[in-house]
């Protein structure tokens, strides 16, 4: 009886190659992966490169071939990034061949690029920050920085508690949660902050089920109050102080005289939004002059621009106040209808979305401190900001006209609900007046915000 030689795969071999037929930039040579099946081969870049003089090309290693000469600590740092690109696509040609399925070079590299996602994605520092990467790919630059900021305060506390770099989503348990919430109160963190860190844990933890990254049965996260043995987010009181400013309030910062230019702009920028619809800071240092309509008198009229946040375009009657701000910028900022309104951008400087989301968060930070520079000399006990502006935009004009819908339409929210937060408790409220309320002098009609 003739017998049969069961078929069995071969391992495609994997090896180091010092690539001498490319010349980089530098006039280095670039380091590949050569993988060869069944007498095919397949080079992928390892992103390592070397100078000719420290390679000695009668060697067969690379670990014997690169030169002594190489300055340490960079040849051993070489040696281990080398050695662990080799280990990476070594073990996925072992896996296949232990699979015994038929495969090629191809394979093996997508098997091993496989590999290191799955490994990656399964440990929660690690996942975080590729989506974070996705964000900054995506120009999402105010999420990925939610994102990393949870990272680096996780990395703390994951790294003080646990005594490792990281975690596989299976250790963010219920008792994790209740750990960094104990960790997170002993640094005097309020509840919102509380609630902002863990909304945004969960949300990722969402997403890696969705991408298979985190198991389902691993879920913290109470769904519903029936679930009580989980971790509720909604426990914490994120209830806000009102932080709106009476019309009084404001009257007092338009009359403040500043000292220095930055008090000046601090000033300007906090009244130009409280007359512009409560417009945010990183929309208004945005703001261009091709985005102003002036009148015959040469005077500006409207203004048009679409929020960052959510893309919404709006239009708005330029109250005289805000007016007078523009004019009184035009001679120093207006070169072109595609210059900036307020000297913070620099078009020339800050081109890429890092450099302005940069930029933005500088001078965002010391309009701020101005601002309660401001505040302390006018006699307001309230800690001044930009978004004190967009709050005491929303009170006052909800007491003018007393339309939820109104306002939350001027101030770019999706919902009524959402304006709800900004608004203050209101004993009484006028009917019959809109935006002119500001200024309070009566509107007589209601067509346009």
């Amino acid at each position: 009886m003739s017998k049969t030689t069961e078929y069995k795969e071969g391992r495609a071999t994997v090896r180091i190659v010092y690539y001498t037929s490319k010349t980089l930039a530098d006039g280095s040579h670039p380091f590949m992966v050569c993988i060869t099946k069944d007498r095919k081969r397949k080079y992928l870049a390892t992103g390592l490169s070397l100078l000719p003089k420290y390679w000695n090309a009668e060697k067969s290693n690379y670990r014997d071939a690169i030169r002594k000469s190489y300055p340490e600590p960079h040849r051993e740092d070489l040696l281990t990034d080398l050695e662990k690109e080799e280990r990476k696509y070594s073990k996925a040609a072992t896996e296949l061949a232990r699979a015994d399925e038929q495969h090629d070079a191809p394979a093996v590299a997508a098997k091993a690029v496989e590999s290191r996602k799955a490994t990656r994605r399964v440990l929660l520092l690690a996942y975080i920050e590729e989506l974070a990467q996705s964000m900054v790919l995506a120009k999402k630059l105010k999420n990925a920085s939610v994102h990393r900021d949870l990272a680096s305060q996780l990395r703390k506390f994951i790294k003080m508690e646990y005594e490792v770099a990281d975690l596989p989503f299976e250790r963010i348990n219920v008792a994790f949660c209740q750990e960094w919430e104990n960790a997170l109160r002993a640094t005097g963190a309020a509840d919102t902050t509380l609630s902002n860190r863990f909304r945004t844990l969960r949300a990722v933890f969402n997403k890696a089920i969705a991408t298979g990254a985190a198991k389902p049965e691993h879920y913290p996260f109470a769904r519903t109050v029936a679930e009580k043995h989980k971790f509720s987010i909604g426990k914490f009181d994120v209830s806000t102080a009102k932080r709106a400013l009476p019309r009084e309030a404001v009257e007092r910062i338009e009359d403040f005289e500043p000292v220095t230019d930055r008090q000046r702009l601090a000033k300007e920028v906090f009244l130009f939004s409280f007359y512009v619809g409560g417009i945010n800071f990183v929309d208004l240092a945005q703001l261009r002059w091709q985005d102003v309509s002036f009148n015959a008198n040469g005077q500006p009229e409207r203004l048009h621009y679409a929020r960052q946040k959510t893309g919404g375009k709006f239009a708005f009657r330029l109250l005289e106040p805000a007016a007078a701000i523009l004019m009184a910028y035009e001679p120093l900022t207006r070169a072109s209808a595609k210059s900036y309104v307020f000297p913070i951008l620099d078009s020339g400087r800050h081109m890429s979305p890092t450099q302005i989301d940069n930029r933005l968060h500088k001078v965002m930070g010391m309009v701020n401190k101005d601002l309660k520079v401001v505040a302390e000399e006018v006699g307001i006990s309230i800690s001044l900001t930009t978004y004190v502006a967009r709050h005491s935009f929303a009170t006052n004009l909800h007491q003018e006209i007393d339309n939820i819908g109104i306002v939350s339409q001027l101030m770019g929210h999706k919902t009524a609900a959402v304006t709800a937060t900004y608004l203050d408790d209101f004993a009484s409220a006028q009917v019959d007046l809109a935006l002119e309320g500001l200024l309070r002098k009566p509107k007589k009609t209601l067509t346009e915000p």
